[in-house]
């Protein structure tokens, strides 16, 4: 296929709202591979949502003893992303908030924008959305809830309804 695919960001964090942080970011690059960081919360950074860890399996003692500096992860998403300028979240609100919490306290700027995934998305593909992300879940047997393997589902999804809505 030569369709060149969305490159897909996702972030999980410590939990929702205020107080909660990034706590690891993930890519589906375009040519479909994926790549994943957990982040080192910052002394500063104390809100923990127990509720948010059922969903993603992440411990913060986990986050403490594995988790890369957050000046090595902004770093590594601008290395990343700086040359396509821009990837794609299906929850921008959140993703966006906790990208620039990130780069922020890496003392940084980001080299790329983060766009909603919806603005690539035709009202067929929108309408068909949600059964094929399920669908895609069930075939493929994704861990979801993992930054990674979530960014690439968004992607896998967004090829399927594209290939839907071509027929």
């Amino acid at each position: 296929m030569s369709e060149t695919l969305p490159t897909v960001l996702d972030i999980e964090a410590s939990g929702f709202g205020r107080g909660s942080y990034p706590i690891e970011v993930g890519i589906a690059r375009a040519d479909g591979s994926c790549c994943a960081f957990l982040i080192q919360p910052l002394e500063e950074w104390t809100h923990w949502d127990p509720k948010a860890e059922l969903l993603h399996g992440i411990s913060r003692d986990r986050l403490l003893a594995e988790g890369h500096p957050v000046q090595q992860v902004a770093q590594w998403l601008n290395d990343e992303l700086s040359r396509l300028g821009k990837a794609y979240s299906d929850s921008w609100g959140y993703d966006n908030t906790w990208l620039s919490l990130l780069f922020h306290h890496a003392g940084m700027l980001p080299r790329f924008r983060l766009e909603a995934l919806r603005i690539l998305l035709s009202e067929e593909q929108q309408a068909l959305w949600s059964h094929t992300k399920e669908s895609m879940i069930a075939e493929r047997d994704i861990n979801r809830h993992r930054a990674g393997e979530d960014a690439r589902l968004l992607q896998l999804t967004y090829q399927r309804t594209r290939l839907l809505t071509e027929r």
